[in-house]
């Protein structure tokens, strides 16, 4: 018996680095929908569902928005020095003129 393609050639390069497998059981009339919009792409399933996920992840705000608000108040509560940016930008290049060192 010959042997069986799983994926297609281009996929190969993919399924080398991954390391996790996730089974998703779906009822019939969600996967006919998934798989449809798969074929219209000229996808395979898994390259769809890839894609659907890694959008998803994009749209979801990344860590924990508590954290991040706490640090932004945090950091509001300090006194730093600063002025006008051309100001901060002829400052820091005659820092690094005085020290070549830095470069």
């Amino acid at each position: 018996m010959a042997a069986r393609i799983l994926t297609h050639l281009y996929e190969s390069f993919i399924l080398i680095s991954m390391t996790k497998r996730l089974q998703v059981l779906l009822p019939d009339p969600d996967y006919r929908a998934i798989q449809r919009l798969a074929r219209e792409r000229h996808m395979t399933i898994a390259q769809w569902v890839r894609q659907a996920i890694a959008a998803a992840r994009r749209v979801e705000p990344a860590g924990n928005s508590n954290a991040k608000i706490a640090a932004i108040r945090a950091a509001a509560q300090h006194s730093f020095p600063t002025a006008d940016i051309e100001v901060m930008l002829r400052d820091i290049d005659s820092g690094y003129r005085a020290r070549p060192d830095l470069l």
